[in-house]
């Protein structure tokens, strides 16, 4: 299974500048967005770190500058669970897909700062690669297919609908994985 960011889509991000980089990203995330917060919203605790995640995947929006304030959300973020290594790993479906949603975070708030295309790349990869996983455990869905096409409508030069079509794609997500946890552990 490929599941690298595009060609195509690399060298537009090198070209584009941040505005298209800060775009691609805020996009990116917003996709991501249900994974980390429709599956933690229920872990106690947690509280501050759905404040961070939502208020960060705001400003991402913010696409005509930087956020002021990235470097301190990432070093907030960086404290997150998912983030932490851990003896026996991820093993279970939450904590997978809300790792993948907190590491396209991460890589969202360094691209967003820096307006550097390497930093959107692994943005992309990271949301390529839970998709791609997705894809292999939801018998004939087609999110890999459909995150590509959106990473390359974020590039396109028009940011008209793509707001709406990523939490679209974020919420089919989240309804495709929560469709595999066992019942009794369903919201």
């Amino acid at each position: 299974m490929e599941t690298l960011v595009e060609r195509a889509v690399a060298e537009a991000l090198g070209d584009g500048g941040g505005d298209a980089v800060r775009l691609f990203v805020a996009a990116g995330t917003e996709r991501m967005t249900p994974l980390f917060m429709g599956l933690r919203a229920a872990t106690p605790g947690r509280e501050s770190d759905l404040d961070l995640y939502a208020e960060s995947v705001h400003g991402l929006w913010q696409c005509d500058r930087p956020l002021a304030d990235a470097a301190e959300r990432l070093r907030l973020l960086e404290r997150f669970p998912e983030l932490q290594p851990k003896e026996e790993g991820i093993t279970d479906v939450v904590g997978t897909y809300a790792f993948f949603a907190v590491l396209t975070l991460r890589y969202a708030l360094l691209a967003h700062g820096s307006g550097h295309a390497d930093d959107a790349v692994s943005c992309g990869h990271v949301a390529l690669t839970a998709m791609g996983m997705l894809d292999q455990n939801v018998a004939g869905s087609g999110f890999l297919a459909d995150e590509r096409r959106l990473q390359s409508l974020s590039l396109s030069g028009d940011g008209a609908g793509l707001w709406e079509a990523s939490v679209s794609a974020g919420r089919e997500r989240l309804r495709a994985v929560v469709g595999r946890l066992p019942r009794q552990a369903r919201f």
